[in-house]
């Protein structure tokens, strides 16, 4: 195999140590992995010609930085495009991008789907130029944890990019402490749908320079979790612009409401909206108006009062919540989820309704299994409508003779529960069978 084939799919000849310098091929997963590869064990790549996935951990790319880089050959061309390999994964390197510049160009020939980076320090600047007007068949790009110079200013290079760029389906750049996006680079992904900026330091000023008018105009998914956002008008604003955003993803930060919250206009077409872990002790307002699904879950919430008349999908697990939201605000709603709050009963109404959900969740709550509050989780386990945690995470923790019991084995017989509604016509019989006999 050329040498240009081993910079291809390593993206250098990567420096033996030790004993793992070789390649390891699983066929059932179709999945190879290899460490620190050199020329003298170059053999070992041919296991992963017939791999799907080939990961490269490991190396020292520098020292290639000088070695020549020719045009591949019809024979290399042809190898390259009968691989079957989807997506590259190159992890705990030091890449050169002069010498990443050189090489990705080569991708055009391969069926590669998915580039992704790991733990890798990018170093230097690179000549770009080569790209220009290059296409790629990579739709998917990732950099996780990685270290580079920062974006702004290198807006050239973008562009030199932009033919393959403004192809690409989905891009992750997480865990790498990213702080701002120019507004430039997001305009060159033009088809982009999928966004993932997670665990990195954007905070509240950094989303609206980031999605600037004609930035990303295609965006379907946003993540941002475990960020340093707090203004939930800032993010709210910065948003504003992605007219097809429906997926956004703002848990693990922390916000705060402010006076100017209720002025933002969401994009209409936003439909799923995650605020699970954001410290909220009250519902932020306003929310998007045509949410499917909305995750509210872990945090302080103590009441819900909201009419959302398009939502599906409603999660509010561990919240201080005494109460069940009324049914009656979410006329399409088939998903409630209600773990570890702090509700004790449920009201017979409240039961009624929420027979008419798919999927009901209401564990480690701390029942009190009256009647009425046994009786309607019985009936609703029954009609097959309670989902996981059934039985075993429901256990009474009132009255005193039923504390820790299992909610499923309370009984609710008729004689007991409804003693009333035995007596009163019982009366009546007795006192017309008293009449006759007179």
């Amino acid at each position: 195999m050329s040498v240009s084939v081993l910079l291809l799919l390593g993206l250098g000849l990567l420096v033996a140590e030790g004993r793992r310098d070789r390649c390891f091929f699983n066929r059932t997963q179709e999945y190879c992995v290899c460490y620190n590869l050199s020329e003298e064990t170059s053999s070992s790549i041919i296991q992963c010609l017939s791999a799907t996935v080939v990961e490269f951990q490991g190396g020292d790319l520098e020292k290639y930085i000088a070695f020549p880089i020719r045009d591949l050959d019809p024979s290399a061309i042809e190898t390259l495009g009968s691989l079957v390999i989807q997506k590259i994964i190159i992890g705990n390197v030091l890449v050169p991008e002069i010498l990443l510049a050189r090489v990705l160009r080569f991708f055009s020939y391969t069926h590669v789907q998915e580039l992704a980076f790991e733990s890798c320090i990018f170093q230097g600047t690179g000549n770009w130029s080569a790209m220009d007007g290059q296409t790629l068949p990579i739709v998917s790009l990732s950099f996780q944890n990685v270290t580079s110079s920062p974006l702004t200013g290198q807006e050239q290079a973008f562009s030199s990019l932009g033919r393959w760029l403004g192809t690409l389906q989905e891009l992750a750049v997480t865990s790498s402490r990213v702080t701002s996006l120019p507004c430039a680079i997001g305009r060159v992904f033009r088809a982009l749908r999928s966004l993932s900026l997670a665990q990195n330091s954007l905070g509240d000023g950094s989303l609206a320079p980031a999605f600037c008018q004609g930035a990303f105009p295609r965006l379907q998914e946003l993540s941002l979790h475990h960020n340093s956002l707090s203004s939930y008008h800032s993010v709210c604003e910065g948003v504003g612009l992605l007219l097809e955003l429906q997926h956004l993803d703002l848990s693990h930060n922390q916000l705060m409401a402010n006076s100017s919250s209720s002025s933002c206009q969401w994009p209409a077409s936003l439909r799923h909206l995650n605020l699970s872990n954001t410290g909220l002790h009250e519902v932020l307002m306003p929310l998007p108006p045509n949410l499917e699904v909305l995750d509210m879950s872990h945090n302080h919430l103590r009441a819900l009062d909201l009419l959302l008349s398009s939502l599906k999908k409603l999660f509010l697990s561990q919240n201080l919540l005494q109460a069940v939201p009324s049914i009656r605000n979410y006329p399409r709603l088939d998903t409630l989820h209600l773990d570890n709050n702090s509700i004790s009963e449920l009201p017979r109404d409240e039961v009624k309704l929420l027979g008419r959900l798919q999927d009901v969740a209401m564990a480690d709550n701390p029942f009190s299994c009256s009647c009425s509050g046994a009786g309607g989780l019985q009936a609703l386990a029954a009609s097959g409508h309670l989902g996981q945690g059934w039985p075993g995470q429901y256990r009474c923790q009132s009255p005193a003779q039923y504390q820790g019991w299992p909610v499923a084995q309370v009984p609710v017989s008729v004689l007991r529960c409804h003693l009333a509604a035995l007596v009163a016509p019982l009366c009546v019989v007795l006192a017309l069978l008293a009449v006759a006999g007179a």
